[in-house]
């Protein structure tokens, strides 16, 4: 993975579990030193390039979210099938994919840490996981700003360019602000995490204030190229596309507010 030989994904969504990772079905049963895997999933980046998958699997179901595992899975492996490349709104360089486990047989030693702990390392490595779609957020905003100012200053209408009209000035201000305060953030955010003292609450908050910053920036970039920017040739249309899934995955929106919620 870390040369680039390989190419890995992480199987945890499924098409009745997203966010609530305790409803993952998908099953891998013990069949003397083998588990047996069977399920689906979907939305899975890497879906179709992937050379090992992380499935996350119950391989003890009665237990819920305490008999969760992660098992690798190879390509190759008899039962793996590749679904379809989903067909996405955005971020069409990324494949998204479906996958099936019909009775995927492979070696007990193919469990990643140990079993029944999958669901704990799941939740360990999401704050991390959280601020890393917030620091891309905010980096999103920022390009989305970059273009919409160099755009303005170079767009004329009625005999002066679009910046020169106080609302253009006046809404860019209101942008820059907004970054100004979203860095800083994101220095703290980073600060926390290398200390070790970032909490689940924390991280979620800053993915939640981030992501809809971004959605708010990119929206009003792409406002103020007027009619370019509704053109896919302008780079400000990729950026509206891509943005809007920020609030998606990684936990929603809605969810992020959930998880603060349950500390107040």
């Amino acid at each position: 993975m870390i040369s680039g030989e390989l190419i890995t994904a992480i199987a945890m969504t499924e098409p009745g579990a997203g966010s609530d990772l305790q409803g993952v079905r998908t099953t891998a049963k013990k069949d003397g030193n083998h588990y047996v895997i069977s399920g689906s999933k979907t939305y899975i980046t890497n879906g179709q390039n992937a050379d090992l998958i992380i499935v996350v699997a119950k391989t003890e179901p009665d237990k819920g979210a305490k008999g969760t595992s992660l098992i690798l899975v190879e390509a190759g492996t008899e039962g793996f099938a590749r679904g379809r490349n989903l067909d996405k709104i955005g971020q069409h360089s990324a494949d998204t994919s479906e996958l099936f486990f019909n009775e995927v047989r492979v070696p007990m030693t193919n469990c990643l840490g140990e079993e029944n702990k999958g669901f704990i390392y799941l939740m360990s490595q999401l704050p991390q996981e959280r601020l890393g779609i917030a620091i891309g957020a905010q980096a999103g905003a920022q390009r989305a700003y970059d273009e919409a100012v160099a755009f303005t200053k170079d767009r004329k209408a009625f005999g002066k360019t679009v910046f020169d009209f106080q609302n253009t000035r006046f809404t860019l201000a209101s942008l820059k602000t907004e970054l100004q305060v979203g860095w800083a953030h994101i220095d703290w955010g980073l600060k926390r995490l290398m200390e070790g003292k970032l909490t689940a609450a924390e991280a979620s908050a800053a993915k939640l204030w981030h992501t809809e910053m971004q959605g708010r920036v990119v929206d009003a970039a792409l406002q103020l190229h007027g009619g370019a920017g509704y053109m896919n040739e302008y780079p400000i249309a990729r950026m509206w596309r891509d943005a809007r899934v920020q609030r998606i995955y990684g936990g929603t929106s809605e969810i992020m507010r959930e998880v603060i919620a349950r500390t107040i």
